[in-house]
């Protein structure tokens, strides 16, 4: 019988995910995280690796440099967060709970040898609950 203390982040994770570039237009971005009814993407570079992570609350930036200060909106890398919280695919669900708990992150991105293998949200954590409990 499985128990949630033997469950990692692999088993829950989605490895089909919304990324965006850093070069790309922080509105095409706005546009796809509104299409696909997500908080946040990873930004990837060319070769795959992680950059950074695009989040609602970044976006929201976008609101007050094009509407305060009457300027484009800009790329994604001028708004995203560079330095992202990340983890590895052997992480322990609990633990991701309790990451969870202790932030206002609402998705992690979970990487392998610095490329991205999927992501972790707390509806997948929710998930693992579910079908466990």
């Amino acid at each position: 019988m499985r128990t949630l203390g033997s469950v990692v982040v692999r088993d829950y994770m989605q490895t089909q995910v919304v990324t965006f570039t850093a070069d790309m237009e922080v509105m095409t971005a706005i546009n796809d995280l509104v299409k696909h009814r997500i908080s946040g993407a990873p930004v990837l570079d060319a070769d795959g690796n992680l950059v950074g992570v695009l989040s609602e609350k970044d976006c929201l930036k976008v609101a007050l440099t094009a509407g305060y200060e009457g300027v484009p909106a800009g790329i994604v890398a001028e708004y995203m967060t560079h330095d992202a919280l990340t983890v590895s695919p052997d992480t322990p669900i609990l633990e991701i709970a309790s990451r969870f708990l202790d932030s206002a992150v609402k998705r992690y991105p979970v990487v392998k040898s610095g490329k991205l293998v999927g992501q972790i949200s707390r509806a997948d954590v929710l998930r693992a609950i579910n079908e466990i409990c």
